[in-house]
């Protein structure tokens, strides 16, 4: 069934099936609901009722009117999780879903029953020195396309190099999303880790490039109770990779005690 709230004046879509413990599946930048399908039908099989959010700025939901960080997320989330009563949710975040889930399970510990990181973003990337020579040159090029062309056609200039040069996330974004998109990706949640009270499970694909595996490991040193299970040849997207075996993995952490 799909429904609908109002969260900071913006539009938020979300759909619910089922009955029995909730899940609420959170998916990650640039996708929607239908992306974690395969997931829905999984925790469903499990007797969950599954909640599966599009977040602002994604699917049928609305844009923010402001730029939003991951706080603001996670206050969207809160919100529907009251609209909906759920009591102890376990929570699913995919890529940008996962840095949600830290925080809010974090800022909420008892409130969680638990919490699955899939490939999961929340660590701030390592920045190397070609990433710096990359900024500092664009920033140079911007005050000199400033002085000969004028703001106006500068700034179109720049926007023309930023979608070529930037990820296929940011070229495709509008740019209020491009705005968000670039706060979130740099904050940092490794200070939420260790409150993390609720058992974790860490899913990740060996060869992800976006949220590599040394994330994970990082992840499983520093939240309390969580435990990894990888899956070699599998990328950023590992629940479509080696979808028997995630099933599998999340059948048994979903039917099981996990407290």
């Amino acid at each position: 069934m799909e429904k609908h709230i109002e969260h900071d004046g913006v539009r938020v879509v979300y759909t619910v099936e089922g009955d029995g413990p909730s899940v609420v599946l959170m998916h990650g930048w640039g996708c929607d609901t239908t992306t974690l399908a395969s997931i829905e039908k999984t925790a469903l099989a499990c007797g969950r009722k599954v909640v599966n959010i599009d977040f602002p700025g994604h699917g049928k939901s609305g844009e923010p009117t402001q730029v939003w960080g991951v706080e603001e997320y996670t206050a969207c989330l809160r919100t529907v999780v009251e609209a909906e009563g759920l009591e102890r949710p376990a929570l699913l975040g995919h890529s940008f879903g996962g840095r949600v889930g830290i925080l809010y399970s974090s800022r909420y510990p008892s409130e969680v029953e638990r919490l699955i990181l899939v490939d999961a973003a929340g660590i701030k990337p390592r920045r190397t020195w070609k990433y710096y020579y990359k900024v500092y040159t664009f920033k140079a090029m911007k005050r000199l396309l400033y002085l000969l062309h004028g703001k106006v056609a500068a700034e179109d200039i720049l926007a023309a190099r930023r979608a070529k040069a930037g990820s296929a996330d940011y070229a495709k974004a509008t740019p209020m999303m491009r705005a968000i998109l670039s706060r979130v990706v740099n904050e940092d949640l490794k200070h939420c880790m260790p409150t993390i009270a609720c058992p974790t499970l860490l899913v990740w694909g060996e060869d992800d490039t976006a949220t590599p595996i040394s994330d994970a490991r990082y992840m499983e040193q520093h939240i309390p109770d969580a435990g990894l299970v990888s899956f070699p040849g599998a990328g950023h997207y590992s629940f479509l990779d080696r979808p028997a075996q995630f099933a599998a993995v999340l059948r048994s952490f979903l039917t099981s005690g996990g407290e």
